[in-house]
Order: C-alpha cells, then structure tokens, then sequence
C-alpha cells in the first residue's frame, strides 16, 4: 500500500461521511466554519465522489414510483432489499422535512432544535414552555391574542385578560382559553389538547368541545374533537421532566415524539409497524436512541443505523 493510498479512507467511511454531510446541508443547520469544514472534505476526490454518488442515488430513487420501489421480493433477499428500499423512503423523508424546517425557521416567532426546552415569556405576561424541535408563531392584535403551534408540543400558561382572548392555532383546530394552563401537542393529522388548569374551548370539524381541567382530547383534520377524557395529568405532561410515558399508543406516534429529541429521522419500513400500539415509560431526553432500542426489543423489532441521521424499524 502506497503512502497516498492509505490516506485514503475506506469505501463506506467516505460514503457514511456523504450521506451525513448531505443530510446536514438539508437541514440546513451548519455555521460558516461547518461548510468550510464540507468544502475542504469535498475537495478530496474520494469524498467528492462518493458525495456524488449520494446526490444520484437520491435524484434516481426519487423519481422512481411506489410500486416500482415495492415490488415483492423472494423472501431470502427481501431482508437486504428492505434495507434498500427503507433508505429511499428515508431519503425522501429526510429531503422534505429538512426542507419543512428551514422554512419552519423562517415563520416562527419562537424555536427550539434538538433536545432544547424554553420558556417564552409573552408581551401580555403569559408563558409557552415548548419541548425540543417545537415552533409557535405569535399574532397578537388588539381584541385577541392568537398563536399557532408550526411544531411539536408547548405548555401555554396564560395571564388574565377578559378583553382580550387567547386563542392557539394547531393544525385545523383551535383552542381557545377559558382558564389558564393547558398542553398542545401536534400529531400526524391532527393535534391533542390536555387541560392542566380551568378549562379550554377546542373547536374543530365545525364544533365545538368544552375540556375540563385533567381532561384530554384529540381531533384529526376536519372533524370534531374526541369526548374529552379524564387522565393523569404528570403523565400527559411528563415531557417537561424529560421523560415520555405512553399508554397503548401508536408506534408512529412515540417516534415522533422521540424523534424531536434525536438529530436525524427514525423511520418505519413497513406502515403496519408504525401502526401498533405499545405501553412504557422511556427517558426522552437523556438519551432517545437508548429508549428507541428499549422499542425494539419489546416489539421484536430491528432497527438499521443507516447513519446517526437515518435509522430505519423493521
């Protein structure tokens, strides 16, 4: 082996590297020393190519369709061409959220990245905790103080003020106070409202549900909000001490609630994983990939680490 050779790193180093760094430019994250450090990577011609072949793969797999990428195969090569297949759809949900977020930034008031809480402190006095990867915009006019929640999950303390009402936007509902504290959280299609203090109004499919203090509930897009139910309050609310506690919930759900304490995407191969429910209590924020291989093991799950950006559920 020749002295240049072995400076060379090997094949799948230089293409683990490209797949991170392209995931990084997506997201839009990095400082000026940052890209300086991605142009002197690229400028090595091993690291440009595979950078390249990054770049192709992902324009080639994402012009190609759903049945085409899904075709059945034997069941002796179906495991690695999961794995082929579950690293398009990664891509693809790595190219687009990344995209979201910049334009997230773009239209929040208040943003918090991966594993960040903060405690805004409103003009009127009121406070929003929001939990890691969350985004409110504030609208306050006159006659109303309106926010809307772009991202993730917040806890809105709001001060009195009877001429004035406060109102939060989430996905196609609203939640208007009639008290003081309460939780909203966004999920896939639609969003879930835990009252902690007094009571809110949530309108939502045309209709509108009253929620009591400890009560929850849940809308999906255009219809009206579930009957409210009574629920343990510490555990609705457990994300503020760093922990997530989910009864028989949806899979997809937990992840992506793991997922905004985790830089990178988790992603199910097969929608029926996503799909079934499970029960426990995982550390969120000490360490998301501790609790996502606690999942695993309780579903008989396995888990890819295409890179620290992309893991894949199979």
């Amino acid at each position: 082996m020749t002295g240049d050779k072995a400076r060379e790193p090997a094949p799948d180093e230089a293409g683990d590297a490209a797949i991170e760094w392209f995931v990084r430019l997506r997201e839009g994250k990095l400082s000026a020393e940052e890209t300086a450090a991605f142009e002197a990577w690229r400028a090595e011609p091993a690291h440009a190519a595979a950078f390249d072949d990054v770049l192709h793969m992902y324009g080639h797999l994402a012009g190609m369709s759903p049945a085409h990428r899904m075709r059945p195969a034997p069941r002796a090569a179906r495991e690695m061409r999961a794995a082929a297949l579950a690293f398009a759809a990664a891509a693809a949900v790595a190219v687009f959220a990344s995209y979201d977020e910049i334009v997230l930034r773009l239209e929040a008031d208040h943003f918090t990245g991966v594993g960040e809480k903060r405690l805004v402190t409103l003009d009127d006095g009121s406070h929003v905790l929001l939990d890691s990867r969350s985004a409110i915009a504030v609208r306050y006019a006159a006659g109303e103080r309106r926010l809307r929640l772009l991202s993730g999950e917040a806890w809105f303390d709001v001060a009195p003020d009877a001429s004035r009402p406060f109102v939060v936007e989430a996905g196609d509902g609203r939640v208007t106070a009639l008290g003081t504290a309460f939780d909203v959280a966004l999920e896939k299609s639609g969003a879930r409202v835990t009252v902690t203090e007094h009571r809110v109004g949530v309108a939502s499919g045309g209709k509108t549900t009253i929620v009591e203090e400890g009560q929850q509930t849940a809308f999906e897009r255009d219809a009206p909000a579930r009957a409210p139910e009574t629920i343990d309050i510490d555990t609705a609310t457990a994300w503020r001490r760093g922990k997530l506690i989910v009864n028989r919930q949806p899979l997809g759900d937990v992840l992506a609630a793991l997922g905004r304490y985790h830089r990178g995407y988790i992603y199910c191969v097969d929608r029926a994983i996503c799909a079934r429910r499970i029960s426990g209590v995982f550390g969120a924020q000490e360490d998301a990939l501790q609790s996502l291989a606690e999942i695993e093991a309780s579903l008989g799950l396995r888990a890819i680490h295409v890179t620290s950006y992309l893991i894949l559920l199979y």
